[in-house]
């Protein structure tokens, strides 16, 4: 995932004149913790976004719940910094935090305002993806030693189990959804190549890849359906993909050579990346009705006279809610709740609605959702 950095400047933006007829997103402002960055990594039916956001002076960062816009610090397992990757439908959330004296990194949940380290599978570190809502946890965990990585599942009452892998020494989980699946990715035999991996049912699958040699997952919905990036024939590109029913789709991209999913709902809406033409620039895309849409047409032309674009929507809520990350027009890293007009619709490109703009940061000092 892209580094972010920004700036602390808010706006007050209309509508494009003469736009009026097109569906609008509003777009509110995640504040930080008295910090200059924020970044936000998943959101919840509810809206309830959830990430991170430094404290005065920038030097520590804390895991962050955004609950109608107004952040909470969920504090830390000791640690000088922590992050909130998911948060489940009874407010549960799940990430990680540095431990006491910034040693290693635990994979941590966040239930009824208490912070609990979850175990590793012998080694000293691991992480969280994502929870469902039984508050089962998917994640990853060094195992002793520290010699390998493996795909992890953390029960309700906090078991890690090892997932296993596709025949390799390494494999890492991303995703779960409410049925228990998970999903990620995981070296085959020989450590030869990543690919995209499904457990369900105590067996991890391989889900395949667009004709290249390696993929990963990086989001479940409920009806089995994953997304993320798979290489093409001859590794020369990659492309945001879905699997589904055992049928691998190239997404696509907005004609660059490069595109990522990150999230997919319930109406089969998908938030990712993807490269313009010459791969000019890394843009926000919205894929739904079989069409790869880039989030940038709905700006207000102003912004994009100005420099404004949206570079990576990260994650999709079942109401269409999108948070997505990018830039503005002194080139400050952003961060964007856009929140459409109609729920579940899919608005008609041309215009975005700014109400206010948070900008944002994405710290990477682990391995996030996969770009």
């Amino acid at each position: 995932m892209k580094m972010l950095r920004h700036g602390s400047v808010a706006l007050l933006l209309g509508s494009a004149a003469g736009a009026a007829s097109a569906t609008a997103y509003t777009v509110t402002q995640l504040p930080s913790l008295g910090g200059t960055y924020t970044a936000a990594w998943g959101i919840d039916n509810a809206g309830r976004v959830v990430g991170e956001a430094a404290l005065p002076g920038d030097v520590e960062s804390r895991a962050v719940i955004w609950n109608g816009g107004v952040p909470t610090n969920l504090g830390t397992v000791g640690g000088s910094y922590s992050w909130g990757f998911a948060v489940n439908g009874v407010g549960q959330v799940v990430g990680g935090s540095a431990t006491a004296g910034d040693l290693t990194e635990s994979a941590v949940r966040w239930s009824g305002g208490v912070a609990t380290e979850l175990p590793t599978l012998g080694g000293s570190y691991a992480w969280a993806m994502r929870i469902n809502d039984a508050g089962l946890i998917a994640g990853t965990s060094s195992i002793a030693g520290d010699a390998a990585e493996r795909a992890t599942a953390w029960s309700a009452a906090g078991v890690a189990t090892d997932l296993g892998t596709l025949g390799g020494s390494n494999s890492w989980a991303n995703a779960i959804n409410n049925l228990g699946q998970i999903a990620g990715s995981a070296l085959t035999a020989g450590d030869a190549a990543e690919h995209a991996a499904l457990w369900s049912g105590g067996s991890a699958t391989d889900l395949g890849t667009l004709g290249g040699s390696y993929s990963w997952v990086n989001a479940l919905n409920d009806a089995g359906d994953a997304v993320g990036s798979s290489a093409v024939a001859g590794d020369s590109e990659r492309h945001a993909t879905l699997w589904r029913s055992g049928t691998i789709v190239d997404l696509g991209t907005l004609g660059g050579s490069y595109s990522t999913a990150f999230w997919i709902n319930k109406h089969g809406q998908v938030t990712g990346a993807s490269y313009t033409v010459a791969d000019v620039e890394e843009h926000a895309t919205l894929w739904s009705g079989g069409a790869a849409i880039d989030l940038n047409d709905y700006l207000d032309p102003a912004l994009s006279i100005a420099g404004w674009y949206l570079a990576q929507a990260l994650a999709v809520n079942d109401d269409g809610w999108i948070v997505a990350n990018g830039y503005d027009g002194s080139g400050n890293d952003v961060s964007f709740l856009l929140v459409p007009d109609a729920p579940t619709g899919v608005p008609e490109p041309g215009v975005l609605a700014l109400t206010s703009v948070a900008l944002a940061a994405l710290i990477g000092r682990r391995r996030p959702t996969r770009a």
